[in-house]
């Protein structure tokens, strides 16, 4: 029983920087696919077609 208990906060602190790598993942993948759609849309006006705007919504254009 004192094991468990000494082994109480440790989980909890591994439960917590769990979730924080589950959040900052989740924004890197965010990230990741404004960047594939900007370049969608780049290519798409390279080639020729009609100019393309990217929606206002997604930041960094």
């Amino acid at each position: 029983m004192r094991h468990l208990i000494r082994l109480a906060p440790l989980a909890g602190l591994i439960a917590i920087s769990g979730c924080e790598t589950i959040q900052g993942a989740g924004r890197d993948m965010q990230t990741a696919g404004q960047v594939l759609t900007q370049q969608g849309y780049q290519a798409q006006n390279r080639m020729g077609e009609p100019a393309v705007t990217p929606p206002a919504a997604m930041p960094g254009y």
